[in-house]
């Protein structure tokens, strides 16, 4: 059963049995009507369609070209740049899979054609797919804070110094793993500065004046969540529209895809809602918290046993559902029982359900990776995740020990 219908109905036995089954049906008609009449919401297809443009428009292949001819001659080279692409892509894009998607087509043939490793190439594509749902705009950010009743701004703002973290230690993690073995990733051509700065003015100045455009605006107070995504969608459009790299079969394309995914999006969110109702009522958060005051464990201990269950949920929910599904039990102990600023807990759970992305046996960007690579076989790409996922370990760690890594650039606006 698709995870919406899911948790709609378990809210709604669950309701009628606590409450009464006329109380059940109008909650059930209230709530779907209220999530999809809401106009807070409207910032989710905004963001989307940014995003889907970006990817039709082809704006992740100039910057893969910038990255490829500025890091390129390195030792795992290609992979590094693989990082940079993902997370400059994420910059107007929003979504891991597409970040993978886009990413891997460009990146894999030219890892293929120097000989690079099958596992470390797919493997680097699927985990640069996850900095998607880190750097903003992220959709996952928006649908937490939603649910979680938080700043949309504060969360963007969140997710940029560790998204950049993560992403610098993936870059680490590749180059450790060439430099101990050099065949693992040969280091590609070396390119003319003339090239180079070419490249950047072609790839990361559209970038930047998209982000500029709408997240700029939104950090700055000029516009709301809903307007920014509006005026990203508008400084999409008007960029590719002056390089010429937009027709209407991309708007109509971006459109389809932006449609497809809003209503998914929107029925997980208005099923939540029905969720958590129950939830509430069952007095379910108010039991987690008093067993989690009850441990005789410090604060950090029991983050990470929330942040393990997370990882282990990760492995077989998709990472919008189960956020949608567990915040409501678990955001009321982090931060009224443990103390934990909200926001940091965002960027902490958006984190750690990312890895459910390229964990078996669900690992989405995994199978999207598995579909853009051809006969790569799964278990080769399952192979080459787990130093990726040391990476991610390592940027929880330092995020728990320095929580102002999250909180600083949030505390500024």
């Amino acid at each position: 059963m698709p995870i919406a219908y899911a948790m709609a109905l378990v809210g709604f036995i669950g309701f009628s049995y606590l409450v009464s089954v006329p109380a059940a049906i109008s909650l059930v008609s209230t709530d779907l009507f209220s999530t999809f009449s809401s106009y807070s919401l409207s910032v989710i297809p905004m963001f989307i369609w940014m995003g889907f443009l970006a990817f039709h428009a082809g704006i992740g292949a100039r910057l893969y070209d910038l990255a490829y001819k500025l890091i390129g001659h390195l030792s795992g080279g290609l992979a590094i740049a693989t990082q940079a692409t993902c997370a400059l892509f994420g910059a107007v894009c929003g979504s891991n899979t597409a970040t993978a998607a886009t990413i891997g087509a460009i990146a894999l043939p030219e890892m293929r054609k120097y000989n690079y490793d099958v596992s470390l190439s797919t493997a680097s594509v699927a985990a640069g797919g996850a900095l998607g749902v880190l750097i903003p705009p992220s959709v996952i950010f928006i649908v937490y804070a939603i649910s979680a009743e938080q700043s949309v701004g504060k969360l963007f703002l969140a997710g940029i110094i560790p998204g950049i973290l993560l992403m610098l230690l993936y870059m680490l993690v590749i180059y450790i793993l060439a430099r101990r073995n050099p065949m693992l990733g040969p280091a590609g051509p070396r390119f003319t500065w003339r090239e180079r700065f070419q490249a950047l003015g072609g790839g990361l100045l559209e970038v930047m004046i998209i982000f500029a455009i709408s997240l700029g605006g939104l950090f700055a107070g000029w516009f709301m969540p809903t307007e920014a995504g509006a005026v990203g969608v508008a400084g999409v459009l008007l960029v590719t529209a002056v390089k010429r790299r937009v027709n209407l079969s991309i708007i109509m394309k971006s459109l389809a895809d932006t449609t497809r995914t809003t209503a998914m999006i929107m029925l997980l969110v208005a099923s939540a809602v029905i969720f958590g109702r129950f939830i509430a009522i069952s007095r379910i958060p108010f039991a987690m918290a008093e067993w989690a005051a009850a441990l005789d464990l410090p604060a950090f201990a029991v983050i990470a046993l929330v942040m393990l269950i997370y990882l282990v949920l990760g492995c077989f929910i998709d990472a919008l559902a189960l956020i949608l599904l567990t915040i409501p039990i678990f955001l009321p102990v982090a931060v009224n029982v443990l103390g934990y600023d909200p926001i940091w807990f965002g960027v902490i759970i958006v984190m750690v359900v990312a890895m459910g992305v390229i964990t078996p046996p669900v690992g989405m960007n995994v199978y999207i990776i598995k579909g853009v690579a051809g006969n790569v076989p799964l278990e080769y790409i399952f192979r080459g995740i787990w130093p990726f996922l040391f990476a991610i370990f390592a940027c929880l760690a330092l995020l728990t020990a320095f929580p102002q890594l999250a909180l600083f650039l949030p505390s500024l606006l």
